[in-house]
């Protein structure tokens, strides 16, 4: 919360001063460079809430001595941090079943959905400022590429940590659990539930990959910077 207020502040101490003698040409969204800087603002929601807000649980089923089938299960959501401390319980004739989740993916996801929410935040100001202070938007053409590289590692190292999550919580923790060993007792991996909405995430993390990779070359053809490498190629000609 803190930190969403803090982004808030720096977007308002951002755009407040650019609010003076602000000029609004709304038909700039018509044009490629600003129609592409709302659908990065669009892709950017989407990113944000199909990975930040998914909630799932693992269930097995638990059979021993005076006990059959026995549904436990474990509840996990983002960030995903499966520590140890994340247990899920079934009291049995046995005793205590005691299951872990293991491992702490949080870090790869709190990169992710960080950087969808500064980008969407940095997409609000774009617009304010394309619209209406086109020349200072064209005089700062570096950071779509940094953003773009951004994504595509964000992306990368969200899908690897997407592909682990799936194993730590699927039927391959059955064997690691210590208690299902007991004479008597058996486990068996019952469901988990559907992660189609972060592969989804995946997906539009890629989207927005292309999205702002196709941005960096609209900012060079709509800049300086393209008729500047034109007189550079140009001039040996004219010399001629």
């Amino acid at each position: 919360a803190v930190a969403v207020g803090w982004c808030w502040v720096l977007l308002a101490a951002l755009v407040v001063p650019m609010m003076v003698g602000l000029r609004m040409d709304i038909s700039v969204l018509l044009e490629p460079l600003g129609f592409v800087k709302v659908l990065e603002w669009v892709l950017a929601i989407f990113v944000f809430a199909t990975c930040g807000g998914f909630q799932g649980e693992t269930a097995l089923l638990v059979s021993c001595e005076g006990v059959v089938n026995k549904t436990v299960t474990a509840a996990f959501a983002y960030p995903f941090s499966l520590l140890p401390n994340w247990e899920f319980f079934a009291v049995v004739a046995l005793g205590l079943i005691s299951v872990c989740l293991m491992g702490d993916f949080s870090s790869s996801a709190h990169f992710f959905v960080a950087l969808a929410a500064l980008v969407f935040l940095y997409c609000v100001t774009a617009l304010v400022v394309y619209i209406g202070y086109n020349h200072v938007y064209q005089q700062n053409n570096k950071f779509p590429l940094t953003v773009t590289f951004l994504w595509l590692v964000s992306t990368f190292v969200w899908a690897k940590a997407l592909a682990d999550i799936k194993v730590s919580t699927g039927a391959s923790i059955v064997p690691g659990i210590e208690s299902c060993k007991a004479p008597g007792t058996t486990c068996h991996f019952l469901s988990v539930t559907s992660m189609g909405i972060l592969n989804v995430s995946v997906v539009f993390g890629l989207l927005n990959m292309i999205l702002w990779a196709g941005n960096v070359w609209l900012v060079y053809k709509d800049t300086n910077l393209h008729s500047q490498w034109n007189r550079i190629s140009e001039s040996p000609t004219e010399r001629v």
